[in-house]
């Protein structure tokens, strides 16, 4: 049994749709969701799945000490980011190298990197005028939004889209595929 653990940071629509997901699964258990937001409602939805949760201020997230014991306790073997905000420190890259996703809202490398995310990120597809946008899933490295690509989804962008338009059309690829695309990584390690 393979025991992940999901950091999230927000509301965690992408987080509900994961456990959802792996929920009966005979190799799979989402087994913490971990967030740096105790007022992140994503806490609440996993409270609400029996999936056990955690909160580590961004204080405390740099801090080895804290955060590897937790994750050693619960006996993880993978982490997926949905909507977490923080940069993962090294030293947690360095203890899950290959084993830990990232979703990021558009066709990286386009309007990637330190600060764009969410809302951010479409609002820039629109004023790009980007003619189409999607999800990047990608490993996670020390570099912000740059580790290693593994899977794309796209959908067109209209010039009469507004941007909320644009983060529905995203929500959507990323509720039909990171699933599946976590699934398939998880098969590999």
């Amino acid at each position: 049994m393979k025991k992940i653990a999901i950091f999230v940071s927000g509301n965690g629509t992408n987080c509900e749709n994961i456990i959802r997901h792996f929920a009966g699964s005979a190799s799979v258990e989402v087994a913490l969701v971990l967030s740096n937001k105790p007022e992140a409602f994503a806490l609440e939805r996993a409270k609400r799945l029996g999936v056990a949760t955690a909160v580590v201020p961004k204080s405390q997230f740099n801090d080895p000490d804290t955060i590897l014991p937790l994750l050693r306790e619960a006996r993880i073997d993978f982490i997926v980011l949905a909507g977490f905000l923080l940069m993962v420190p090294t030293f947690l890259v360095a203890e899950y190298e290959g084993r830990m996703l990232n979703i990021h809202p558009s066709l990286l490398p386009r309007h990637g990197g330190k600060g764009m995310y969410g809302r951010k990120v479409h609002e820039a597809v629109k004023n790009d005028g980007d003619n189409e946008t999607g999800i990047t899933i990608h490993r996670v490295s020390q570099v912000c939004d740059g580790g290693t690509i593994i899977a794309q989804f796209s959908t067109p962008v209209a010039p009469t889209d507004t941007v909320e338009d644009i983060e529905a059309k995203v929500h959507d690829l990323e509720k039909r595929h990171y699933p599946d695309v976590i699934e398939k990584a998880l098969a590999n390690v």
